[in-house]
């Protein structure tokens, strides 16, 4: 039986290359920040802020860059929130410390990038990682320089090290 120009052999085959290339082709899969581990990674960098007497605001973003827990701190200033989801996105977008994208701006101003919409140039956030894969970002604003703000950051993605295994 011939079909359009094909066997029934050639047929059989053209179909069982698709049905392997469809089997192929699963869809990939990949991690991603729970609610409670990205709450305990907010409360971390929060508590080792308010140890330092420091008013900050944290924020948790995720995969895609979505908020996924954000803290405005007692006393904190009313532009500390805003600035931690951008910190906190800017780390995310481009898997670096927002530190490391501020000195990226800095030796070449006419990039572009930093007028990227909610994308900031401050130190303060970190990515969270899982081996080479980033899951989201911290960021943290209030402390009294980003390098404060950072070592916050750092100490809430230390503290949920092992939920991030």
């Amino acid at each position: 039986m011939k079909l359009k120009g094909l066997s029934s052999a050639s047929l059989s085959v053209a179909l069982l290359c698709a049905q392997t290339l469809a089997a192929s082709a699963e869809l990939p899969t990949q991690k991603t920040l729970s609610t409670p581990v990205a709450l305990a990674i907010a409360q971390g960098a929060y508590e080792a802020c308010t140890q330092q007497g420091y008013h900050v605001s944290v924020t948790v973003v995720g995969l895609e860059g979505q908020v996924l827990v954000g803290l405005r701190g007692d006393g904190a200033s009313p532009h500390t929130f805003e600035n931690s989801q951008r910190k906190a996105y800017t780390a995310r977008t481009f898997r670096i410390s927002s530190g490391e994208f501020a000195q990226r701006v800095k030796d070449n101003p006419t990039s572009g990038q930093v007028n990227l919409s909610g994308v900031i140039a401050i130190q303060g956030a970190l990515p969270i990682k899982v081996g080479d894969q980033v899951l989201g970002a911290v960021g943290v604003s209030g402390a009294p320089g980003g390098d404060k703000d950072e070592a916050c950051a750092k100490v809430g993605i230390d503290k949920a090290a092992e939920q991030l295994k």
